[in-house]
């Protein structure tokens, strides 16, 4: 087997990335969804085609949407957590297509989260917080 090069070792990086961010730009808004095994099971493929689709129909730039894995919450699945650049991060859970739509409306577009699904906000923050 060859020697791997550092160009090899980029592409493979870049190769990486691009399979955890979905969907990449300004970053004023993060959403992740969490694709473990219970999430994909409860339907998390579909919380992110949604989320992806409303997006692109909604011509909302400054999202950025990744996936992850377990977050610990089996019995709460399909779940996401919203992080606005400067606010605290909330976790939703037991998600479907509408009320993912309508997490897009409320809390992503119009900055009002959407207390009847979220599970917390807490203070764990990454680069947006």
């Amino acid at each position: 087997m060859p020697k791997l090069k550092v160009e090899d070792l980029k592409r493979i990086r870049e190769a990486g990335r691009a399979s955890v961010c979905l969907r990449q730009g300004a970053g004023e808004v993060k959403v992740t969804v969490h694709m473990d095994d219970c999430g994909i099971a409860a339907g998390a493929r579909e919380i992110v085609k949604t989320l992806l689709e409303e997006l692109e129909k909604k011509e909302v730039a400054n999202v950025i949407v990744t996936i992850s894995g377990c977050a610990g919450l089996c019995k709460q699945e399909p779940t996401a957590t919203v992080e606005v650049r400067g606010r605290e991060p909330v976790t939703y859970v037991t998600l479907d297509q509408e009320k993912m739509r309508r997490i897009l409306e409320e809390h992503i577009v119009g900055g009002k989260v959407v207390k009847d699904y979220t599970l917390s906000s807490h203070s764990e923050k990454t680069s947006l917080a």
